[in-house]
């Protein structure tokens, strides 16, 4: 099995955040490859990872990073495939780092979730690569109906909820 998708952090730190952008890419059973890579500790890796990823097969990268978070950018700078940026909240809340992946300059654009989004990260990945992927299409068209599914059973539970001037 080779991986697709690129699972990257700037940090080990940043794998419980992550951990969820794996679990999503497990459920569309898409394969994938996790690594810790820093713009600012290990260029040379990041830059010969962003090189080489097309030639070995991957087709989305996710790379999540916080506070100085240059990793996704640099990523981007370097390859075509798509790069899906995820800030993490390491400090002011999250916000250097979703200002700093966000606010890419014209030509090197980066996908970017919301702060901590590893979720929406994984399943924008599987959006990307269901466009060429019957299967993942499939499956991402099932999610998206268990997702209607989870309204509807939590609107008929909220209509059991009693309340004096609840009027539904």
């Amino acid at each position: 099995m080779k991986p697709v998708v690129s699972i990257i952090m700037g940090s080990t730190s940043d794998l419980p955040v992550m951990e969820k952008t794996a679990k999503i890419l497990d459920e569309f059973e898409i394969p994938f490859e996790i690594n810790a890579l820093s713009a600012h500790r290990t260029p040379a890796e990041v830059e010969k990872f962003a090189k080489g990823a097309s030639e070995r097969g991957i087709k989305v990268i996710i790379a999540a990073a916080g506070m100085a978070a240059h990793l996704p950018g640099v990523i981007a700078s370097m390859t075509s495939i798509p790069v899906i940026g995820v800030p993490i909240k390491a400090s002011l809340e999250g916000l250097d780092a979703l200002l700093a992946i966000v606010q890419m300059p014209p030509g090197i654009p980066v996908a970017t979730v919301g702060i901590n989004g590893a979720m929406n990260a994984g399943i924008l990945a599987a959006q990307i690569l269901a466009t060429g992927d019957t299967n993942v299409a499939e499956k991402l068209s099932a999610y998206k109906e268990s997702l209607k599914d989870k309204i509807v059973k939590a609107n008929e539970e909220l209509s059991e909820v009693k309340f004096a001037f609840k009027t539904n």
